[in-house]
């Protein structure tokens, strides 16, 4: 049993180690030949790197002793050829260099660019489940920093891989073709820094993976505050909020610094080793040429290979940290990948890994992406809906609809009435699949199509939805209007907020539809809000319209207003209006009442006046409590 258990713990670590390794040629897509470019020119730029050691060699042992041959002579009169040279090669030296550099950094940008278009489009298209269960900071940290650290690995580390080796397979057999013995004493240091770099890339990589958590933490207690500064103004929080913040940071900082050690920790042992193997080599060195086994040119060039060895043997540890770094935001970032993605196709599972590829893929799926939607007719669909039978909780074991039916004709009102999680807002969120009703849990139709049979992108573009929070974007109001249809005209702009009674209230404004809204449309009213959101909907044309409460923030003048233009204007669509408000629902061709989950009661106004029920009681507070209100006024 334990070698099974080990033997899936090294396949699964191998798995891994694949998959990072195609995410980043992946990702490369379009950017292979800066790459391969990069790795070219650093590879000549190492070679001639190498060539200047023996350069001075060659001045030492052949130009400057005093024995010196005819080709010595002739150098010896002409020492500027050698300073040429040197200075040649350092100039063709840093011309590869800057080619290997400018490379990379283009590979490394649309690396990055390609993986954030990638992750970007596929959170669009994930679950709501899914984002129920992750938070926005977080989110936002594993498409951001999380990227950031990847291509840093690809642009510094990546390349760095390669040309290390390169220099340490360069520099090896330029010392043992100088002096075997030395070289071996140079050899015996390498396995020593391997495994002390091994051993604290496994602590950093654990160190790392916390504190980066800690991060997206953090991330979020900002994203939270700065979303909700109302309300923690409104209700006096900012201490509470501080030290809530203060806490988190506390805890981010520490572990930052438990990492900071680790890695001092790390380098003053490998200055002790380097140190070390500086002084091994200087010792048995000068013993050698005293005894005549290597040259003092000789000795000078070695000298300068494993001064040249010894960083990229230390830096080592360097790209394993930082590869362990990259490897835990790589692991990040592919959770994100492998979620599954909404069904968007004709009712088929996709696969969230091959759907993020498809952006790099086909430019023209991403060009669709970006394009508007197009108009629809629906006068040959039916669009009558009907719950049968369903059950749905969000968790295991608490349902919030229990065997739940009902039916809406098409081009009908139907109300639906119940407190606060009785269900109401669930069945929208059933009905536009933004949650799966779950298999033998009962069926959902629309036009007598069951919806898991039809594509989400035809589903949502026949359901136009007003929230009860609704949510406005820090552009204008045309432009917030115009999200659901973005090449409509002023003129259909206009018309959906006349019919949603707010183009006086934008007219009055100085710069009418061009106004600003702020961040999430604060600058706006509650019913502001609702209203324009409402004519969002409107412009959408759709042939099902769901109010999910979303009159509660308007007198219940404007309420009957809007309720009345749109019977007048939109009398072929289906409409479901969801309210705590009996006024809003009056006028429904059926209503149900809904109470913890279960239908209590279904009819009309007037049929639901006549029975003693939850209905008529509601009926009776509100109206009791609007004569009041009347007789205050």
């Amino acid at each position: 049993m334990e070698k099974t258990n080990k033997s899936k713990f090294r396949n699964n670590r191998n798995n891994g180690k694949y998959r990072k390794i195609h995410l980043i040629f992946r990702f490369l897509q379009g950017s292979k030949r800066y790459f391969t470019l990069a790795v070219a020119a650093s590879l000549i730029s190492t070679i001639l790197n190498a060539l200047t050691p023996q350069i001075f060699r060659f001045s030492v042992d052949e130009v400057l002793s005093g024995n010196s041959g005819e080709q010595g002579s002739y150098f010896y009169s002409r020492l500027w050829i050698l300073a040429l040279m040197i200075v040649a090669v350092a100039v063709a030296s840093g011309l590869f260099t800057y080619i290997s550099r400018t490379n990379t950094a283009k590979a490394g940008e649309n690396f990055a660019k390609n993986l954030r278009d990638a992750l970007f489009i596929h959170v669009q298209k994930l679950p709501m489940k899914w984002h129920d269960k992750n938070q926005t900071g977080d989110i936002i940290q594993r498409c951001t920093s999380d990227v950031e650290v990847i291509r840093g690995f690809v642009v510094t580390q990546l390349l760095e891989v390669f040309r290390t080796a390169f220099l340490v397979i360069t520099s090896f057999v330029m010392m043992f073709s100088m002096n075997v013995k030395l070289s071996c004493i140079v050899l015996l240091f390498v396995p020593v820094v391997i495994v002390y770099s091994t051993v604290f890339y496994k602590l950093i990589a654990e160190r790392f993976t916390t504190a980066d958590e800690a991060e997206g933490e953090l991330s979020t207690v900002v994203q939270e505050n700065a979303t909700g500064v109302r309300v923690v103004r409104a209700f006096g929080r900012e201490q509470f909020e501080m030290e809530r913040f203060d806490e988190k940071n506390d805890a981010f900082a520490r572990l930052w610094i438990r990492l900071g050690s680790l890695s001092g920790l790390y380098w003053g042992i490998g200055d002790l080793i380097t140190g070390l193997q500086v002084v091994a080599v200087i010792i048995f060195g000068v013993s050698e040429a005293v005894n005549g086994f290597i040259s003092v040119g000789e000795f000078i060039a070695f000298a300068a290979y494993n001064s040249t060895l010894v960083w990229p043997i230390r830096g080592l540890g360097r790209i394993l940290s930082d590869m362990s770094k990259a490897g835990v935001s790589f692991e990040r970032v592919d959770y994100i990948i492998r979620s599954q993605e909404e069904a968007y196709g004709r009712g088929a599972e996709n696969n969230g890994e091959d759907n993020a590829a498809q952006v790099m893929d086909n430019e023209k799926a991403e060009n669709a992406s970006t394009a508007p939607a197009p108009r629809q007719k629906h006068a040959d669909k039916k669009f009558d809906i009907s719950f049968q039978n369903v059950s749905f909780g969000y968790e295991k074991g608490k349902d919030m609809l229990r065997d739940v039916s009902f039916t809406v004709p098409q081009g009908r009102t139907f109300g639906v009435l119940g407190g606060t999680g009785s269900g109401k807002s669930t069945i929208i969120q059933l009905l536009s699949r933004l949650y799966e009703l779950e298999d033998g849990r009962g069926n959902i139709y629309i036009g007598g199509r069951e919806i898991k049979e039809i594509p989400l992108e035809e589903l949502r573009r026949n359901i136009g939805m007003v929230l009860q929070e609704p949510f406005l974007y820090s552009r204008t109001i045309r432009e917030n209007i115009a999200a659901s249809v973005p090449d409509a005209s002023l003129e259909e702009i206009r018309y959906a907020a006349q019919i949603a009674c707010i183009d006086d209230a934008i007219m009055g404004f100085p710069d009418g539809y061009e106004t600003l809204v702020g961040e999430r449309g604060v600058t706006l009213s509650g019913g502001q809000k609702q209203r324009i959101a409402i004519a969002r909907m409107l412009l959408q044309k759709a042939p099902v319209m769901v109010f999910d409460d979303s009159l509660s923030a308007v007198d219940s003048q404007t309420d009957y207003n809007i309720r009345r233009a749109l019977k007048e204007h939109m009398r072929d669509a289906t409409v479901i209006l969801i309210s705590h408000r009996v006024t809003s629902l009056m006028g429904a061709d059926e209503i149900m009442v809904l109470n913890q989950g279960r239908i209590e009661e279904c009819g009309t106004h007037g049929e639901l006046i006549q029975k003693n029920g939850i209905y008529r009681r509601i009926y009776e507070i509100q109206m009791s409590r609007d004569d009041r209100k009347k007789m205050e006024g």
